[in-house]
């Protein structure tokens, strides 16, 4: 028998497609469904459309810590994120930060004279520490090849992962500030992540590193990279978030030369949502099979 899913808040003809196309039934109402796809960031609207058969919930976002702190997320159910169906879009614009920075693109385009000092430098042979070596992660490793990097690669379990030439546990991210020419945070958003970059850790990296961040905005302490910058003491950052998020008129980093700020635009609406489909189709169809699903939410870890 196909599981029931139901699509909502509202129906949308994309993933109706993708249901049935992942071997699912389309449920028009959430009574009697067997799981839900969740297409809003709503957690209280979603919170009343479960019940006890939903044995499933595909949730639209990578990030879930406001599903979690809206205590949404629960033991009676699997839920999964859209973590991995954005790698390659994301990662994408991680590479173009990078090399805008490396280049110093962001300070060649305020200019108003000609400056043979803002020649910038090449990629090639850097040091990059990749933090968060998940479905971003992996796929801007994959993408940083061409250049010959040697890449640090820091995750939770430190686990070897493909393509790095050091894998690191999180317990072990000090090392890389020192190391790194370039850095990118591509870490969930937890109690234990925030402000991982900080004045402390700022001071440990080369001077003229890079750091980008397509994550979350409270990975990164705002004031001691405003300060940092400011002072000279750090090369720059190419920032798609922030804290706050949306960064607020007048505030010091869009008068900073050596910060490139995108407004969390890594991974364009047109895009996500063809992604996100895609993604749901499979785990239908791994659902229906009674496989193991994709982006399976550690409620433990908090991603």
């Amino acid at each position: 028998m196909k599981p029931r899913i139901h699509v909502g808040p509202e129906p949308d003809e994309l993933f109706a497609e993708a249901v049935e196309a992942g071997g699912g039934e389309l449920a028009d109402a959430p009574d009697g469904a067997d799981a839900i796809v969740w297409l809003e960031g709503d957690p209280a609207g979603l919170g009343d459309a479960l019940h006890p058969g939903v044995r499933w919930v595909q949730l639209s976002s990578a990030g879930v810590e406001r599903w979690l702190a809206a205590g949404v997320v629960d033991a009676e159910r699997q839920w999964t994120s859209a973590a991995g169906a954005y790698g390659e879009t994301v990662a994408d614009h991680a590479l173009a930060l990078i090399l805008a920075g490396r280049r110093r693109l962001h300070e060649s385009a305020r200019a108003t004279r000609w400056d043979p000092d803002l020649a910038g430098r090449p990629l090639f042979g850097c040091t990059v520490a990749v933090i968060g070596a998940g479905g971003i992660g992996r796929a801007l490793i994959a993408l940083l090849a061409p250049w010959r990097c040697r890449v640090l690669a820091v995750t939770h379990s430190g686990r070897e992962v493909p393509g790095a030439d050091v894998s690191l546990r999180a317990d072990d991210v000090d090392r890389v500030w020192p190391e790194a020419d370039v850095i990118v945070l591509a870490a969930p958003a937890t109690d234990a992540t925030r402000h991982l970059v900080g004045a402390e850790e700022l001071t440990r990296c080369k001077p003229d590193a890079w750091l980008v961040n397509v994550a979350r905005g409270t990975l990164v302490d705002t004031d001691a990279l405003v300060e940092a910058l400011a002072a000279g003491r750090f090369g720059g950052a190419g920032l798609d978030v922030t804290d706050p998020e949306p960064l607020p008129d007048g505030h010091p980093l869009w008068h900073e030369p050596r910060a490139l700020i995108t407004p969390h635009a890594a991974n364009p609406e047109a895009v996500r949502t063809r992604a996100l489909a895609d993604f749901t189709r499979d785990n239908v169809r791994r659902f229906a099979d009674g496989e193991p699903l994709q982006g399976v939410v550690d409620t433990g870890r908090g991603y």
